[in-house]
């Protein structure tokens, strides 16, 4: 029995709107050719936009064990996404940041972002899209999450 739209309530809508422009991001970016990529490899990604880490900065950062940062890195090196590095200074320390292929990745899912964005501007109108982000980012503020976006620093749901 299908649910009623005022059953939902905000939270939700947010929630299932967010997965389901995920899911439509992940198969454009599939269709572009990055079939080897998953949702939670956005989380890791974030955390290289700025540069090289260590794979010990990365797991603080996802709240995860170093070894699943290394299966995952190794998992996204072998697919072209990642290279790991000597650190500069420490020749013991193993930096990982993102390759060419993984930087188009993230300008390819951005560029899929815009246009769902766009598609949405086509249907709602862009001043009902855009009051809808604002709407979205004061949730996001008053959840206590704010910081955790605009530092990059959002973790992957437990």
């Amino acid at each position: 029995m299908p649910v009623p739209d005022d059953l939902l309530d905000f939270a939700v809508v947010a929630q299932l709107a967010g997965l389901a422009l995920t899911d439509r991001t992940l198969e454009r970016l599939h269709e572009r050719g990055h079939t080897r990529l998953r949702v939670s490899h956005g989380y890791l990604f974030q955390h290289l936009i700025d540069g090289p880490i260590t794979v010990g900065e990365l797991a603080q950062r996802l709240g995860v064990t170093q070894q699943a940062v290394s299966k995952t890195a190794a998992e996204l090196s072998a697919a072209g996404y990642l290279q790991r590095m000597p650190d500069a200074t420490d020749g013991r320390v193993r930096r990982v940041a993102l390759t060419e292929r993984g930087r188009a990745a993230v300008r390819d899912t951005r560029e899929i972002r815009a246009e769902l964005v766009g598609e949405l501007a086509e249907k709602l109108g862009a001043d009902r899209v855009e009051s809808a982000r604002r709407t979205l980012l004061t949730a996001i503020d008053i959840a206590g999450g704010a910081a955790a976006v605009r530092n990059r620093r959002v973790r992957p749901a437990q």
